[in-house]
């Protein structure tokens, strides 16, 4: 018993020290600092890249946003890859106005494939760009996100990330979940990291890339979660990457249970691959560079499902050494009911502080707030069925609403004002 005592205090303090600095780090995201010195006044020629697996419904609104750009249409050029596609996505994306590339190889389906097979053939073309954005098919960009990604490559920004906000907040509890989970992860990770000089990560649409960061090797990942293997790529080189807050792109949320359950499954095996193939290189990159930034970028790859792994055994140890020392069943449940409630409470309350910080409308969120740690609570079953079965099978979600950017940023400013 002397052992699990050992063993239980251990994992208390490893938990307990992972999570006191994430909540250090968090607090800086309420620092405003000074905005980056411009090194240059340049307006940078711009590639718009829209990987796109039968997209028909939703993907003339994107293109439509970026037509609309508050930036010289000369400097931006749009680009569809419409990838494996069954449908109309081509022709309706070039009758929209996008330069579209048609690929067909169906053993290689995911983003970071079709993107690899485009920008080796703009490499192989010396094509003049200076940067790419890359966007899923169902976003809509805010009119300065070219504008102001432009501003993050005049200061020297070569990655960087946008703010990543939801079209469908408020259509159910799980459109909720995802946009407090983006709302949160916005603040209280990319703001906070980038404040203090550590490093943001991809987010799976709305990022800019230098061009000649990809000319070396093209877009080479491996993983279903293209954006954090190339976030975590980079942070093992010691390059940090940027975060662009006034760079706003809306993505579409699923509606369906399940489909959301396919997508976050899909996203914890990409990111179980992704601590398979670079925890070892990150700690020797610690080893080599004596950063913060590669020691956060561990903390990321670990944040998860060893975190979890971990949480769960102290539970379980938990449970042995009351059993052991003769408690009742009754002072077990009375235990686990004073961490259960601050467990739950603890992410809505962290919500409802990000929506006043940043000024979300809290009143139509109310379901959805009440319902938040349900959201993530399915994540945790997500996490612990990827720990025994994984399905690296990619699905795609089904986006079918037609959101023009027009309705958002009306919806966006009665919400304020209201």
């Amino acid at each position: 018993m002397e052992y699990l005592y050992i063993l239980q205090q251990a994992l208390i303090w490893i938990i307990t020290i992972f999570w006191l600095y994430q909540f250090i780090i968090s607090i800086c995201s309420l620092i405003k600092l000074k905005d980056k010195p411009m090194l240059t006044q340049k307006k940078h020629r711009f590639m718009a890249i829209i990987p796109a697996h039968n997209e028909e419904k939703v993907v003339t609104e994107l293109i439509e946003s970026l037509k609309q750009q508050n930036y010289p249409k000369e400097l931006l050029d749009i680009y569809v890859i419409a990838d494996n596609c069954t449908d109309n996505t081509a022709n309706v994306a070039r009758n929209a106005g996008a330069i579209v590339y048609e690929r067909f190889d169906p053993s290689k389906k995911t983003k970071g494939y079709a993107l690899n097979w485009f920008l080796q053939q703009k490499i192989e073309e010396n094509a003049q760009y200076d940067a790419f954005c890359v966007f899923d098919a169902d976003n809509i960009a805010d009119k300065n996100f070219i504008k102001n990604m432009n501003k993050k490559l005049c200061q020297g920004e070569d990655v960087v990330q946008g703010y990543r906000d939801i079209k469908n907040p408020t259509d159910n509890w799980i459109t909720a979940g995802y946009a407090i989970f983006y709302w949160t992860m916005n603040r209280f990770y990319h703001l906070a990291r980038y404040n203090v000089g550590l490093s943001p990560l991809l987010n799976g649409t709305g990022f800019m890339v230098r061009f000649d960061v990809v000319k070396p090797e093209g877009w080479q990942t491996k993983t279903l979660t293209e954006d954090i293997e190339f976030s975590i790529k980079r942070i093992i080189k010691g390059k940090k990457l940027g975060w662009a807050v006034d760079a706003i792109v809306y993505d579409e949320q699923p509606l369906g249970f399940k489909q959301s359950w396919k997508q976050r499954t899909r996203w914890t095996v990409g990111h179980i691959q992704c601590i398979k193939e670079y925890t070892k290189q990150l700690i020797i990159a610690i080893r080599e560079h004596k950063t913060i930034m590669n020691f956060d970028g561990f903390l990321y790859i670990i944040g998860s499902i060893p975190m979890f792994v971990l949480t769960l055994v102290l539970l379980l140890l938990n449970t042995v050494i009351y059993a052991g020392n003769g408690m009742t069943t009754l002072d077990l449940f009375d235990n686990m009911v004073r961490y259960i409630i601050p467990t739950f409470l603890f992410p809505i309350a962290t919500a409802v502080l990000i929506m006043l910080l940043d000024k979300k409308p809290i009143k139509s969120m109310i379901k959805g707030l009440i319902c938040y740690p349900l959201f993530l609570g399915s994540w945790l079953l997500i996490n612990f069925k990827c720990l025994f079965k994984r399905d690296t099978t990619w699905e795609k979600i089904e986006h079918v609403r037609k959101i023009a950017i027009s309705e958002v940023t009306k919806s966006e400013t009665e919400k304020v004002q209201n």
